[in-house]
């Protein structure tokens, strides 16, 4: 019994005295965009365009706002002028004082 415990310990001491010598791990180079890269401006009139709907609801209205908030960036004062024209549009005081909290 004791010589198959030194025999099995002595090949576990070999396995953690062994080394690979020459081998290294690649370099991982990876893209996660493949898209093209929006510019300031187009991002900028794809939100404006997206508030000045004429058929936006409620649920859009807040929707849009909470993506634009989330992308944690203080929206260009077009944006912000075309959601609360939005809100005007919809009669809805509650997303105006809202959307003026969350740039506050």
């Amino acid at each position: 019994m004791f010589r198959a415990l030194s025999r099995l310990s002595t090949a576990g001491f070999r396995s953690l005295v062994r080394t690979r010598t020459g081998y290294s791990a690649p370099l991982a180079s990876r893209c996660y965009s493949h898209g093209k890269v929006e510019t300031d401006e187009e991002f900028d009139s794809r939100w404006v365009t997206y508030f000045s709907k004429p058929d936006i609801d409620a649920w859009e209205l807040r929707k849009g706002m909470n993506t634009l908030i989330g992308y944690d960036l203080v929206p260009e004062p077009k944006i912000l002028d075309s959601a609360l024209r939005a809100c005007r549009r919809l009669n809805d005081l509650a997303s105006a004082i809202r959307i003026l909290e969350a740039v506050k």
